[in-house]
Order: structure tokens, then sequence, then C-alpha cells
């Protein structure tokens, strides 16, 4: 399941979608983001899909690779399901036992807040998919620049951000490896009850936490033999700069999220 995560990974390329400017992207994923959540039907949620496979095929990026990393988020979608499911109030009751009951509203609520999710986490994963952490870095700090005249750490926050992002395949390849040399030893993570299996994490847990404070460590170290104070006075070997494909970009999103609306004082599809 390790495999499956593709958040924080990038894929390189020269697409249309990975020459925006790291600050547009970011806004758009947080517009995209606002246009699933205000969407109250399965037709809005249609838009959004075919606008995600748009961004997928201009980015060329394949679908599986997407629909890859949301595996390790399935049993969160299945509970997100299960609850909306059975604890739904409808008048159309289908089954019902004890406190228990399934109903066709009930039905629509627990398909149309799966889908919501999937589509979070699928619209997040374009962002990282097709920005470089450098990048995404540069367009945290200058989007964040204007608060540091009140005392806002704008530099650090999106250095943190960025290195947490670059971490995480490191850490799952290090989880793999941990893993592997574990079950080589005789380990098992698989059999048994809940508590056994929490047991058995725990020749995996340590280790991964002593490598990754030890990186940490490694890190701190290589950043001050290079004589890192932060960002002040430090300049871009490439400055952002806003160009018309960023506002043709733009201009998308803001269609899609005009026809979400449209949708929605139409009735069609509305749950």
């Amino acid at each position: 399941m390790l495999n499956n995560i593709t958040l924080g990974q990038f894929f390189p390329g020269e697409s249309f979608i990975h020459r925006l400017d790291p600050r547009t992207k970011i806004l758009l994923t947080i517009a995209f983001l606002v246009c699933v959540f205000i969407s109250r039907g399965f037709l809005g949620f249609g838009l959004i899909v075919a606008f995600i496979y748009m961004c997928a095929k201009v980015a060329r990026i394949q679908l599986k690779f997407i629909f890859r990393g949301l595996k390790p988020i399935a049993v969160i979608v299945i509970i997100t399901f299960l609850l909306n499911l059975f604890m739904s109030a409808g008048k159309d009751v289908l089954w019902k036992w004890g406190i228990l009951s399934i109903s066709v509203q009930g039905i629509k609520n627990a398909v149309f807040m799966a889908l919501r999710l999937i589509l979070l986490v699928t619209g997040t994963q374009l962002l990282t998919l097709t920005t470089s952490p450098i990048r995404l870095t540069d367009g945290l700090e200058s989007l964040f620049l204007p608060f540091s005249k009140i005392g806002f750490p704008a530099h650090e926050l999106a250095m943190m951000m960025s290195i947490a992002l670059r971490f995480i395949p490191t850490l799952i390849e290090e989880t793999q490896k941990i893993t592997r040399a574990q079950k080589a030893r005789g380990a098992d993570f698989e059999s048994g009850s809940l508590i056994k299996r929490a047991k058995a994490l725990l020749p995996l847990l340590v280790p991964l936490f002593v490598s990754a404070f030890r990186r940490a460590d490694e890190l701190a170290m290589a950043m001050e033999a290079r004589c890192y104070r932060g960002g002040k006075g430090r300049t871009k070997m490439r400055p952002l700069r806003y160009g018309r494909k960023d506002l043709y970009a733009l201009c998308c999103v803001i269609l899609l999220a005009g026809l979400i609306l449209v949708t929605n004082a139409s009735g069609i599809g509305v749950i």
C-alpha cells in the first residue's frame, strides 16, 4: 500500500500545467476545493470529474497513476460511506434494525460524500504531481509574503511545508526497507488480533522515528554548513512571473465554478 502514496511525488514534464506559475496552481487548487464543496449534486461532480480528466490529459499524467493514490484512503472512504449510509435520516426507509437504517436519501448521501472525499484528494494530487518542491516553496513564500509585515514567518513556514512534502516519498521508502528487514527476522504484521498487530508495529515504528530524527538532524547541519539564515535578503535564480497562460487557467476554473453554480440553481441532480 505504501507504493500507492503519490502525495509529495513530482511527475516531471513540460506541459501547459507544469509551466504554470506555482502561485497560480496553489490558488487554483484552493478554488478547485471550493468548487467541490459548493457542488450540491452529481451533475456538478460530473463536471469536476471532466475537469480532472482534462487536466490529467494536458499534464500527460496517466489516470491509473492518480487513482493509485486513492488506495491508501480507501478505508477512510469506506467508513465515510457507511456512516452516511446508516446514519442519514430519510422517508423512504429500505431497511431498519434498531438505530440503524438505510433509506434512499441515505444511499444518495453516502455516495455523494464518498465521491466528494475522492475528488478532494484527486485534485490535491494534481498540484504536487505537476509542481516541484522548490517551485512549491517559492509559490507558498510569495503568497505568504504580505503577512510577514505583521510578523508572520512566511519563508520558514513555506520551507517546512516543502520539506515535509519532499520527505514523504523518502519516509515511505525507509518504511519499506525496515518492513522487509523485520519480516526477514520473522516479524509478522498481518496475523493475530488487533492488539497483537499493534504490538508488532513497535519494531517498525521505533527505527522509523530514529531514522526520521537522524535525517532531520543531518538536514539541519547541512543547512548550517551552507550558512543558511532564512529568506531575508535572498534572491531567486528563477523569479516568479505571471503570464498569459495563468490567466487562461484562471478562466477555466472560473468557468467550472460558474457551471456548478448554474447546476445548483437549476436543481438538476441536486440531492
